[in-house]
């Protein structure tokens, strides 16, 4: 690994909404606005935030329509992820998120954009 994956992947999991935005996605692809809701940040944090994790290698993204979707990456390889995700799956933040994430999983897309986007989707 080169020193500088190895700082964008430290920096990427130095804030606990990128950590949670990570292990969110162990279970399947989420739009941009589910992980919105899971964190309840600003849609522009959200992005600054998924954009770091993008850039580490750490997620991909996907755009489809005016969503924007994001996964982890197919490679099987990358340890660093697996890691995180054993280290702190019992973590209780990441439990109420699992909680809070079967909830925003079922809710429909286009109320969810409209609802943070103030009916303006």
């Amino acid at each position: 690994m080169k020193m500088d994956s190895f700082i964008a992947i430290t920096k990427a999991l130095s804030d606990s909404h990128r950590v949670r935005a990570l292990v969110a996605l162990r279970n399947g692809e989420l739009c941009v606005c589910q992980i919105i809701e899971l964190l309840e940040l600003a849609p522009s944090t959200v992005s600054k935030h998924m954009s770091l994790l993008k850039q580490s290698g750490l997620v991909e993204s996907r755009k489809e329509g005016r969503w924007i979707y994001y996964r982890l990456p197919a490679r099987d390889d990358l340890k660093t992820i697996q890691w995180i995700i054993r280290a702190i799956a019992s973590a209780s933040e990441i439990l109420e998120d699992d909680k809070h994430l079967k909830k925003i999983t079922c809710a429909d897309l286009e109320k969810m954009c409209k609802k943070q986007r103030n009916g303006k989707c």
